[in-house]
């Protein structure tokens, strides 16, 4: 174990910066409330999403590299801001008009349009544990709503009250002048109408802990900031939070690193120590534009594992968290294939390498053997070849290929199989354009496919390469079970043919062959799908049978 920890206190891996960050904060005097607290915050206007499950993975793996270098316990929390007021109705809830005259109601004073909760915030919630739970994360929930009735943000509160000028300062000097005119730190819940109000203060009393303020009608309110009877605006809720928990570490997209130094100045003016906080880059869709859930753009989450395992999404996840990636249809097969790539390396690494490795940190250590004998893009391929409608069709292929292999010993490589055909159908196949073949392409592809059916002639076709090229290495004889020896006789036919660049001559292969510019080493489709079936789907391309 010390090995161990001794090597996460070196590791460049990001969630042990992260943690070594931490373990600073208490280098001399462990916390008082004897634990390090994470937190995640989670706006219930909606259902959760691919940012929420991302912010929540990300901040468990840092989580876990702290446990890995201190014996401090850890906790997590997931805070939900369900008193926040419905700022607009959602377009994908049942008969959304019903729900127009609760605008600027707290979530959780809201009727639940799909009538399964006492209200729609306590809905998403529940969503939100339930996605939660799902993926097996441990955190404990918090519902703002609770946290501000039940007492446990009355101090913080008063104390708000008794500083309001100080916390304003702060908040005034990010505002534009207008706005500034009518700004105030508290939001206070109409006692008739349960709306959130947007309202100047005309008096705060720090002693009572009581604000004083007129409505929309000009009636004037004295109420309390205790017991959930106002709320504070989100920048200045973010920092009391903090103050009020004592949080260590939160992470949040790059939208919130503008307002750190506001969180934090509002966590200290309130007696409270700033968290450790971590900024991530925001996700960009195929075009370059940021992701956004009201205009659906990019990939969601059910769409994601409809084609993929989670640990490919965890892997996305995981990679440079501060640079911005596009994330989109595309990325799907390949995040599957280097996740398990990555799974093979781990085995053969050493422990320093090991805890640099991202596989490390989505199976908190525990890593997996990958059962992955083909891979997800030659599984793609062969569903494009075969018409496969399910993925029995692709394991035909898989036992002529590894016949130790079968869907019990191999689980991964059966869901795999499962995966690719329906994003192959959905995906791939209703855009794939195949084309005919130049005059020397065809030339070639006609040599390919002899050679495909007659390894002698195809080992003469190697040696003539040999020699064009000086070269006169003895060629053994030829193993067509072998990714490496069938690759060899495509290269030979390429180089026999004179393709300027032999990149041209593998692009070609797949754009007549498979209606696709790129995919896996052709060698390797030939051995998983059959010398002698890659020759006849050669012939069928050359006659014209995949273009018409």
């Amino acid at each position: 174990m010390s090995d161990l920890r001794d090597a996460a206190m070196q590791s460049k891996a990001w969630p042990f910066e992260e943690a070594r960050k931490i373990a600073k904060r208490y280098a001399k005097k462990a916390p008082e409330k004897g634990y390090v607290l994470f937190e995640t915050g989670y706006g219930p206007s909606g259902l959760p999403h691919i940012g929420t499950f991302g912010e929540v993975l990300r901040t468990t793996m840092v989580r876990r590299a702290f446990e890995m270098i201190s014996d401090i316990p850890t906790k997590l929390i997931c805070f939900s801001d369900d008193l926040d007021g419905m700022r607009k109705v959602p377009s994908n809830v049942p008969n959304p008009d019903a729900l127009q005259e609760h605008l600027q109601r707290p979530l959780t004073q809201v009727p639940d349009p799909f009538g399964e909760y006492e209200s729609f915030g306590h809905h998403n919630n529940a969503m939100l544990r339930r996605f939660l739970d799902t993926f097996g994360f441990e955190y404990e929930f918090y519902s703002a709503k609770d946290f501000y009735a039940s007492g446990q943000f009355d101090e913080i509160l008063k104390r708000a009250a008794e500083r309001y000028d100080e916390l304003m300062a702060i908040m005034l000097k990010s505002l534009r002048e207008e706005r500034a005119q009518t700004y105030s730190i508290f939001l206070p819940i109409h006692p008739e109408t349960g709306r959130v109000l947007y309202v100047p203060m005309k008096h705060v009393d720090g002693e009572k802990g009581e604000i004083t303020f007129d409505d929309e009608d000009g009636r004037e309110w004295t109420l309390p900031v205790t017991g959930g009877h106002v709320k504070l605006q989100w920048k200045p809720d973010f920092g009391a939070r903090w103050a009020a928990l004592d949080v260590d570490f939160e992470m949040y997209g790059k939208e919130h690193a503008t307002n750190e130094k506001i969180y934090d100045a509002i966590c200290r003016a309130l007696g409270g120590r700033a968290p450790n906080h971590f900024s991530y880059e925001l996700f960009l869709d195929e075009n370059g534009e940021k992701i956004s859930k009201s205009s659906g753009n990019g990939v969601s989450i059910d769409e994601w594992l409809s084609y993929a395992s989670t640990e490919s999404l965890s892997y996305f996840m995981y990679l440079k968290p501060k640079t911005a990636k596009r994330m989109h249809f595309d990325i799907i097969p390949k995040m599957v294939d280097e996740y398990h790539q990555q799974l093979r390396a781990y085995a053969g690494q050493d422990l320093k390498a090991q805890l640099n490795n991202p596989v490390f940190h989505i199976n908190n250590g525990d890593v997996p053997q990958s059962d992955m004998v083909v891979s997800f893009a030659m599984l793609l391929n062969l569903a494009a070849v075969s018409g496969a409608q399910s993925k029995d069709v692709l394991w035909g292929f898989i036992r002529k290929y590894a016949p130790e292999a079968n869907a019990e010993t191999h689980p991964g490589l059966d869901d795999a199989a499962g995966f690719a055909v329906r994003y192959f159908n959905e995906r791939i196949k209703p855009t794939r354009v195949f084309r005919a073949p130049s005059a020397q392409e065809r030339a070639a592809m006609e040599d390919l496919g002899r050679a495909l059916r007659d390894p002698a002639l195809a080992r003469e076709m190697i040696i003539r390469k040999n020699a064009a090229m000086g070269k006169d290495d003895p060629v053994a004889e030829l193993d067509y079970t072998s990714e490496e020896d069938l690759q060899s006789v495509c290269f030979a036919v390429g180089k026999n043919h004179e393709f300027a660049n032999l990149r041209d001559w593998f692009k070609a292969l797949y754009e007549v062959l498979m209606g696709a510019s790129e995919g896996p080493r052709f060698g390797g489709f030939a051995a998983v799908y059959g010398p002698e079936e890659t020759a006849q789907l050669i012939d069928l391309a050359l006659s014209g049978g995949l273009t018409e």
